[in-house]
């Protein structure tokens, strides 16, 4: 019998901190896409609190991840975020004008 390895935590805040930064990255491509409502182009104001939780979370875990120090942290940091962007994205989605 083998004994299990143990958590690799940096490789986990690694792919928590890129789905982070691909679900940002995804937002953008959905705000272009929503429906114009009523032509003032309000609906990109939401790219500003997305941002915010994106250089508040993401970045210093990039950061931690790419020296490697505090990887359980950094993990919990990332999933801290992961959970702003959730609530987040509930409003927005309940905010922006349905087609």
């Amino acid at each position: 019998m083998t004994i299990p390895a143990p958590l690799n935590f940096r490789k986990i805040a690694a792919l928590v901190a890129a789905a982070g930064t691909l679900f940002w990255l995804y937002t953008f491509h959905y705000i272009a896409h929503v429906p114009q409502g009523d032509g003032s182009g309000f609906q990109w104001l939401a790219v500003f609190p997305l941002g915010m939780v994106f250089g508040l979370f993401f970045l210093p875990v990039w950061l931690l991840v790419a020296i490697n120090r505090l990887p359980r942290f950094t993990t919990l940091v990332g999933v801290c975020g992961l959970i702003v962007f959730a609530i987040i994205w509930a409003q927005l989605i309940s905010e922006f004008p349905k087609s």
